[in-house]
């Protein structure tokens, strides 16, 4: 008879302990739930997995917007170089000057302005890839796009 009581008496220290645990670890996921709107922890982890799945759609959404607007940017003018030069020897400073405009494939522009005593004279060459297609590059529009680049 000894035997079934310390039996029975361990099977009780065991639930004991077992029921303290479990209170314990009730009341910490109350305390934590408390300040969510959700009444429940359940209530408040469905809430957190709704809100992670919207996120990610929210997210996929988001690279497909830079994806565009990255592909868009290839085509805006990204780089500038710039050259002051002077074009007549011995005569006058280094007012002229060439600006090199590129986008990010180096396709573009190429202004230069000469300076000279009866005004100001201005020159546009198309850039394809780095190097002129219509037109000779002078050097120092070669100098403006290595610039740029």
């Amino acid at each position: 008879m000894t035997a079934f009581y310390i039996v029975l008496g361990v099977v009780l220290m065991w639930l004991f302990v077992l029921s303290y645990y479990v209170f314990k670890t009730r009341q910490h996921y109350e305390r934590l739930t408390k300040k969510t709107r959700a009444g429940t922890l359940e209530t408040a982890l469905e809430h957190l997995l709704n809100g992670d799945k919207k996120h990610a759609s929210d997210i996929v959404d988001l690279k497909k917007s830079i994806a565009h607007l990255d592909e868009g940017t290839k085509h805006y003018y990204q780089k500038m170089g710039f050259v002051k030069f002077n074009p007549f020897d011995r005569i006058g400073g280094e007012q002229s000057f060439v600006i090199s405009l590129l986008d990010k494939e180096d396709n573009g522009i190429v202004l230069n302005f000469l300076y000279t005593r009866e005004g100001v004279r201005i020159y546009a060459k198309p850039v394809k890839e780095g190097t002129g297609t219509e037109y000779e590059l002078a050097k120092e529009e070669m100098e403006a796009i290595k610039k740029a680049r």
